[in-house]
């Protein structure tokens, strides 16, 4: 080789050099950003849903809009996070599907979802239906999102076994890949990412089997791993635990301070649509609304050995989007499946018509957020009256009251024609005994004192509980939200169907329907009155029912389904044009719950009741007993002062 050539060779040598160098500098110079894409208890909305606005009805959500807003996203960064917070499933006709077919996974698979959480929501088909769901999502062989889930523990019997289904439910989560907690590169960063349930999250799964570790004690073992052992850049949270007004109540808000290494909680459960996100110390909590109304967006950039916030919004999937034909194209599928193995069985279509209602009812996103009487809550008490009616024909016994909790209440209905969906939507949750979709009714007896109890129960442990609140048929009462908790009912008396006042007897035995997660969720009513409010539901005996399920109501060998009782009640309904007509009396209430805002001392005092008896009575002893002490104090020093006095 000449010298011209290793000149030339070494100046080369320095060039590259220089390149690398050049590039490497450039390389850790440029800031390290990441997009992350979430959403929460879409509550399987795969159409769009309907509602009112400024007196049009109008479209948000529905997944075929949804995936054309996560492309739109990844055009602008195609390395971006896409995670869901829980209860992606349970809320329309394609829940009905669940467990043989698993829609809900799958389709969040095609969507190119990373990592996704269970909701309580997930457990409604219990360990066994989650199971099921799990493997045949598997099973399909198609893309799906990671699995997070980091405090469901498996508890055994005296012999240190599983039930056979938790074994089941075990071995699914173990076969389909469910993970404490999951690893994600995205543009050089090592990103942590667990779930959680919460703890009023959990209270509202009674048939889980399963139980959750305390969510920040689990939080707080996981984010030490995260970070000590497989030293992460980046520690997401997908919380299915919510937030709250008040921040002492709120859980997510809570799990920030207590762990504060957290980076980012997509904040579920609680349906909350943070137009900003909720800063904690270093801890960024987002929330995106409910039914997949929204898409959440947030950019956040390095900024020294942190994360700073450079974008939060939240995209509505609305109107204005197209629909992606390919989601619409597996949508449909689902839809005959649905229609073949689930609404074949009651002789009804997904989109039959059953009704016309001629106004709206309280939109979805309002229901319950008044302590009041509300018309869709009188529609749905009525209806259950009427289906067991017809159920029972000749051998029909006189009901009572029927109660609906608000929390069961999943939809409304809008100005227009009501469909077989649209009627599901608004009563979906839950299974029977039968596996089939749908909460059955079921019939107890209680006596009247605890009917007076039941309405006492609405009026003092809803401010601590809304979804407690109770709409009722039957049972007319007046409270007053000022006075003493537990004594706030100020007259109760039952409706007979001639529109009659019938006093309460206090030990005689009264019929009541209502769905049976209302009765399984008894006991969280006794846990918030501190066991004050006993209500314990009998047979017509009088004897106390340790299993509901053995009070469901049957029509021809078929439990008998809110949902379908509402259905047939719509149907039922005076017709124009061969069309059921929602009647006017629906438009307006009756008087069932009138609320008396009397703030004065003596509506506060008047008839008290056994409960505030005793309190008043507690008051008036401490009150007497601290009298005494001051004046025993005053005696004493006085005494002393005098002595003092003396020997001087």
């Amino acid at each position: 080789m000449n010298k011209f050539s290793k000149t030339f060779l070494a100046c080369l040598s320095i060039i590259i050099l220089f390149i690398s160098i050049s590039q490497g500098s450039s390389l850790e110079m440029k800031p390290q950003s990441i997009t992350i894409l979430f959403t929460h208890d879409m509550h399987d909305h795969f159409y769009p849903s309907k509602i009112e606005e400024d007196g049009e009805i109008k479209t948000i959500g529905g997944y075929a809009r949804l995936n054309k807003a996560i492309k739109k996203e990844r055009e602008r960064n195609p390395n971006l996070l896409l995670v869901d917070a829980g209860d992606f499933s349970m809320g329309t006709l394609f829940q009905t599907i669940f467990a043989s077919h698993a829609p809900q996974l799958r389709i969040l698979g095609k969507m190119g979802y990373d990592v996704v959480t269970f909701g309580n929501h997930e457990f409604d088909f219990r360990a066994e239906g989650l199971a099921d769901s799990l493997k045949n999502a598997k099973d399909s062989g198609e893309d799906l999102p990671q699995i997070v889930a980091s405090n469901i523990t498996f508890p055994v019997d005296d012999d240190g076994k599983l039930t056979p289904t938790l074994s089941k439910l075990k071995d699914s989560m173990e076969y389909y890949g469910v993970k404490d907690y999951t690893i994600i590169q995205r543009e050089g960063v090592k990103i942590g990412i667990f779930g959680l349930m919460g703890r009023e999250a959990d209270s509202n799964a009674p048939m889980a089997e399963v139980v959750f570790e305390d969510y920040i004690k689990s939080a707080e073992k996981v984010v030490d791993v995260l970070k000590n052992k497989e030293n992460v850049d980046l520690i997401i949270c997908l919380s299915h635990s919510g937030t709250h007004e008040d921040s002492s109540k709120s859980e997510d808000e809570i799990l920030a301070k207590k762990v504060p290494d957290i980076d980012i909680i997509v904040s579920g459960h609680s349906h909350t649509a943070l137009e900003e996100p909720i800063v904690v110390g270093n801890t960024i909590i987002g929330s995106c609304g409910e039914n997949g109304e929204n898409i959440g967006v947030i950019d956040i950039k390095k900024e020294g050995k942190g994360w700073k916030l450079e974008d939060y919004r939240l995209e509505p999937i609305d109107d204005h989007l197209s629909e992606d034909l390919s989601i619409n194209e597996t949508i449909e599928y689902y839809k005959e499946i649905v229609q073949k193995e689930y609404l074949d069985i009651f002789n009804m279509e997904f989109d039959e018509v059953v009704a016309h209602t001629p106004f709206s009812f309280t939109p979805y996103s309002l229901l319950g957020t008044k302590h009041e009487e509300d018309t869709l809550g009188n529609l749905i008490s009525d209806s259950y009256i009427y289906a067991v009616k017809k159920a029972e024909g000749k051998d029909y016994k006189p009901i009572a009251i029927s109660v609906t909790p608000v929390g069961t209440i999943r939809g409304s209905f809008v100005k227009g024609d009501i469909t077989v969906s649209d009627v599901f939507t608004v009563s979906s949750l839950g299974i029977g005994p039968d596996k089939v979709s749908g909460y059955p009714l079921i019939s107890v007896y209680l006596t009247g004192k605890e009917l007076k109890t039941v309405a006492e129960v609405d009026a003092s442990i809803t401010p601590l509980m809304s979804v407690a609140q109770l709409y009722t048929s039957g049972l007319n009462y007046t409270f007053n939200p000022n006075r003493l908790i537990f004594n706030k009912v100020t007259d109760v008396y039952i409706e007979d169907e001639e529109g009659n006042r019938e006093e309460i007897i206090d030990d005689k035995l009264y019929r009541i329907v209502g769905g049976l997660y209302s009765a399984q969720m008894l006991s969280v009513v006794g846990d918030q009155s501190f066991g004050i409010l006993s209500i314990v539901p009998k047979t017509e005996e009088g004897v106390p029912i340790t299993d509901y399920e053995s009070q469901i109501i049957y029509d021809e060998g078929h439990e008998i389904k809110e949902w379908l009782a509402i259905a047939e009640y719509l149907k039922s309904f005076d017709k124009k044009g061969g069309v059921p007509q929602v009647p006017e009396y629906y438009n307006q209430k009756q008087g069932r719950k009138i609320v008396d805002d009397n703030p004065s001392l003596s509506a506060k005092l008047k008839n008290p009741n056994k409960i505030a008896i005793i309190i008043y009575s507690i008051i008036l002893i401490i009150i007497i007993a601290l009298i005494f002490l001051i004046r025993f104090i005053v005696i004493k020093v006085k005494k002393s002062k005098e002595a003092t006095t003396h020997d001087a």
